[in-house]
């Protein structure tokens, strides 16, 4: 099977769009990572050299992985997932999970001590699967991203770390990546919240504003999560890491045996990563309502503004749609 060749850049210059809205907080945050960078590796230069590096304290390395986190989670590998772009496929990882666990785990713990990922891992293939039949426009196509398998192993760990450090009462409102919390827990609050207030007094009623963010997990802006990540307590070195793994990300689009040049990218998150969605999750915990008759409920990126109207005064509701309208353009949401 094969594409027209210009379809594919094209598709990969529209997947890649949120790049150019967000060009000067791309700069800073890569410059940012740049120098970090440069500096981890100057340091780790220098100690090479000297003959002893410097081993980091615990409070300068929150996040240390074993031999046995390792080999757990590749054992664990879905064998029939699709093959990223370093050609490393998950049945590899689980056949040979003691073989491979003691120089993957120096790997990951390499990167988490410099807060620097690897290119390789940060790679990723675009497949454009289309929403309908007969796709006419470029929207009709739904970007799935393939990442490497061994990075897809190493987001679990830093996730489940992530989601264990986070304070119980960050967001009650956001049901995603809570325990025990599903959907039905924030459908079911969205209709007690109704019903509830219907019952209180005749003419009470609610309005509800559904939102369906374009492209949600491709306008995170790195340098903002980073500073949302330290607010929510988060160690440095750990969001320098993730601010690293979201810049400088080579993607391209592939249909068939037609693929596309390769773009840089240091806006969002590829919506193949483990990571994306609780970094979106945690980038959007600030969007919450500023009044007693309103509620943002959210499950990832899904977000229902709902009002809670009293004697026909909306004015309330509609002030928060615009306190919402202007936190999009503030964190780059459309």
């Amino acid at each position: 099977m094969s594409a027209d060749p210009s379809l594919v850049h094209e598709l990969n210059t529209f997947f890649a769009r949120f790049e150019a809205t967000s060009s000067s907080a791309n700069a800073s945050s890569a410059n940012a990572s740049s120098t970090n960078a440069n500096s981890a590796s100057a340091n780790g230069t220098i100690d090479a050299a000297n003959g002893a590096c410097a081993e980091p304290t615990i409070e300068q390395r929150p996040l240390i992985i074993t031999e046995n986190d390792v080999r757990r989670v590749f054992k664990k590998v879905n064998t029939r997932k699709v093959v990223g772009p370093d050609g490393i496929c998950g049945r590899i990882l689980k056949a040979c999970a003691d073989q491979l666990a003691p120089v993957i785990t120096d790997i990951f713990n390499l990167s988490l001590m410099l807060s620097i990922v690897p290119s390789s891992f940060k790679r990723s293939t675009i497949i454009p699967v289309p929403k309908k039949p007969r796709p006419s426009d470029l929207n009709d196509y739904c970007p799935v991203g393939l990442t490497s398998v061994v990075m897809k192993c190493f987001e679990k760990l830093v996730r489940d770390f992530i989601t264990s450090s986070l304070p119980a009462s960050m967001d009650p409102l956001q049901f995603a990546y809570r325990h025990n919390c599903s959907t039905d827990d924030a459908i079911a609050h969205l209709l007690h919240t109704t019903l509830t207030h219907l019952d209180e007094r005749r003419g009470n009623y609610v309005k509800m504003l559904f939102v369906d963010y374009s492209s949600a997990f491709n306008t995170i802006i790195p340098s903002l999560l980073t500073t949302k990540l330290e607010d929510l307590g988060l160690h440095t070195s750990l969001c320098d890491w993730i601010s690293n793994f979201l810049t400088d990300r080579p993607q391209s689009v592939r249909v068939g045996n037609s693929a596309s040049s390769t773009l840089t990218l240091s806006t969002g998150a590829s919506q193949g990563c483990v990571l994306s969605p609780l970094l979106y999750s945690l980038y959007t915990y600030d969007c919450t309502a500023t009044s007693s008759s309103t509620i943002i409920v959210k499950f990832a990126d899904d977000t229902v503004v709902m009002g809670l109207i009293l004697d026909n005064d909306e004015r309330v509701y509609l002030e928060e749609i615009k306190h919402l309208e202007n936190w999009c353009q503030e964190n780059n949401l459309l």
